[in-house]
């Protein structure tokens, strides 16, 4: 992606959201201060706003306001220079868990010669911790990988390339001849996609006042809760769960993300899939590392003939993602014709995999099937925070309350699934 293109990122609040999901829960522009030079950003100051994300329910977003500030330097190079303001007669931002101030912070962007950008990222801040940070993550929170440069980084080169896949007109080799007959049918599956993930970000910190409240508190992981009224277009009507436990596991992310994303070891740990075998009937690579793709899975499932699985599994240096919802095959069939899919109902449930900031140790290389270690985290890993979230729909009428039964049902799927997780990663224990 050339610079000029991400600078209308950084600036557009809109576009921010939307590259970021997994890290910006919320953004709005405030106010422009200055609007810039002759239409250009050049000299464009505005005053915005931000919730920043770890996707575990175990930790608050972070909230923001700042300046930002963009200045061309030369041409082909720019600079995006951010600062916190404070607005001390307002309190609608402040946070009950932890006060954040950004110092001079930003990033440094330079056009090259192939079409790409350089990017040079700094990340300056000061943390006032009003509470304790969970356990499980405070290393990683400690180390700077949670809300660091270098998850920016990460994230923003995965991202860049699944646009760069977006745009071009033809299916690549590696994607399977006929699945997907054209163009525009994989740019619609890829939409598609994208929304089912920034959905799924969505519910594992809700933005829109939805506390999380447990419902299990067990020895080993609490099961945590909320309930949503759904009526934005592409999504199904009615009252939804949600519901998400985190676990550590003493094994390399990317070991534990290739267990996840491949369909033939999907019924270890799919509990509704009853063991049955699943197939992929369809790929498409979302970059140059193979994890990054949107597969479509058909579960051998006598009583489901008529459903099919999006997936899509996403992975960098920061962590990863495996989300999934269950699409009725003719929905399927439009995205994949390249009609519009924005009014294809999707209900994601799936995992984010993320390193747990401590150093590799010989624990956690033993317990590992793979002989190498992985590239999240940095090294910075010894083992795997993986947070399991299902949305569930509990009715389709509006009223709907949290009931016992299907709080039952959600705390029974997830100690299922983490049952048959460990279990087939030889991790039993915690």
């Amino acid at each position: 992606m050339n610079g000029l293109a991400l600078v209308e990122v950084f600036m557009d609040a809109n576009k921010w959201h939307e590259f970021f999901p997994t890290i910006v829960s919320k953004a709005r522009t405030l106010e422009v201060i200055s609007s810039g030079v002759m239409g250009s950003r050049t000299s464009t100051l505005q005053l915005m706003y931000e919730e920043l994300q770890v996707l575990s329910p175990l930790v608050p977003t972070r909230q923001l306001c700042f300046l930002r500030f963009c200045q061309r330097i030369e041409q082909g190079s720019w600079a995006i220079v951010d600062v916190s303001y404070d607005l001390t007669q307002e309190n609608q931002f402040s946070s009950t868990s932890c006060k954040v101030h950004r110092l001079p912070s930003g990033c440094l962007i330079q056009d090259m010669p192939n079409g790409y950008s350089k990017v040079t990222w700094v990340e300056h801040v000061e943390v006032e911790e009003k509470g304790l940070i969970h356990r499980l993550y405070r290393d990683l929170i400690h180390s700077g990988l949670a809300f660091g440069a270098e998850r920016w980084v990460g994230t923003l080169q995965r991202v860049c390339e699944r646009y760069a896949c977006l745009m071009v007109n033809s299916n690549p080799s590696h994607d399977h001849g006929g699945a997907i007959p054209s163009p525009d049918g994989k740019r619609s599956m890829m939409k598609l996609a994208r929304r089912m993930v920034s959905n799924f970000c969505a519910s594992v910190n809700p933005s829109n006042g939805h506390q999380w409240n447990t419902i299990s508190g067990l020895n080993e992981f609490e099961v945590r809760a909320t309930l949503q009224k759904c009526t934005d277009p592409g999504q199904p009507n009615g009252v939804v769960i949600s519901a998400a436990a985190t676990i550590w596991l003493p094994i390399p992310p990317q070991h534990v993300f290739n267990f996840f994303r491949d369909e033939r070891t999907r019924p270890q740990w799919d509990v509704l899939s009853n063991q049955n075998p699943v197939q992929e009937v369809a790929h498409i690579a979302n970059g140059s590392h193979s994890g990054n793709c949107i597969s479509v899975l058909r579960a051998y499932n006598t009583s489901q003939n008529n459903m099919l699985i999006l997936q899509e599994s996403c992975i960098d240096s920061s962590g990863a993602l495996v989300v999934y919802s269950p699409v009725d095959v003719p929905a399927i069939n439009i995205a994949m014709s390249g009609e519009d899919p924005t009014y294809i109902p999707l209900l994601p449930s799936g995992f984010t995999i993320s390193p747990d900031g401590r150093q590799l140790d010989t624990d956690a290389a033993s317990c590992s099937s793979s002989s190498n270690a992985s590239t999240i985290g940095g090294g910075r890993s010894g083992g795997s925070l993986i947070t399991v979230v299902f949305q569930i729909l509990v009715s389709s009428l509006p009223s709907a309350k949290m009931s016992p039964e299907s709080v039952n049902t959600v705390n029974n799927l997830i100690g299922s699934t983490v049952h048959q997780i460990k279990s087939a990663l030889n991790c039993s224990t915690s």
